[in-house]
């Protein structure tokens, strides 16, 4: 006989209440900014009074510490299912284009993510360390092409420049987002020249 294993459902209540609060934090920042966030408007979205946030929060940072990560790990997992391309340049763009894809459509949660738009807000070791594996997967991918770390902080800036300048001028347009696969191409031009350069 199987004998299932007794539910915590105080836990999962719990859970599901964090989760309803993370949901509304989202579309309070995504209305108003991310420095806007009230704590009674938030317990007022979700039924409660604003104390009773601090049964699952400790604090406003907290409530933006569980955001970043949130952030972190659905960026992850877009780059976990990236498929592998057998051309080398492919594999870069298509890389490229899902990270400023994903920058464009959520300004609030990638001003979160790659910003310092709260004063005194530092993500927690624990969450900050899900932004160092996706730091340490981008240089993967790079390296699997033959593109070594140095090279890393041009490519971030250049790609993180085309995903801002697209949401502060043009948030619903193109104008920048379309420029992707020139600015890998750019990039890789740069880099090959570097290497030719190093071999005379």
């Amino acid at each position: 006989m199987v004998v299932e294993p007794m539910r915590d459902r105080r836990a999962e209540r719990r859970e599901a209440t964090k989760a309803e609060i993370l949901d509304a934090a989202w579309e309070l920042v995504r209305a108003e900014g991310l420095a806007a966030l009230s704590l009674r408007d938030l317990a007022a979205k979700v039924g409660m009074r604003a104390p009773s946030l601090y049964s699952y929060f400790d604090s406003k940072h907290a409530i933006y510490d569980a955001m970043f990560v949130q952030g972190n790990l659905e960026l992850l997992a877009r780059y976990e299912a990236l498929p592998e391309h057998d051309d080398a340049v492919a594999g870069i763009r298509a890389g490229a284009h899902l990270f400023v894809g994903f920058t464009v459509e959520d300004p609030a949660r990638a001003q979160l993510m790659f910003m310092r738009t709260i004063p005194g807000f530092e993500p927690s070791a624990e969450t900050y360390g899900v932004a160092v594996r996706l730091v340490e997967l981008g240089k993967e991918r790079l390296a699997r092409v033959g593109i070594g770390p140095e090279y890393f902080d041009v490519w971030t800036a250049l790609i993180s420049g085309l995903s801002f300048q697209q949401i502060a001028n043009e948030p619903d347009g193109d104008r920048w987002t379309k420029q992707v696969d020139d600015a890998v191409d750019m990039f890789l031009d740069h880099v090959n020249k570097n290497k030719k350069g190093r071999r005379k």
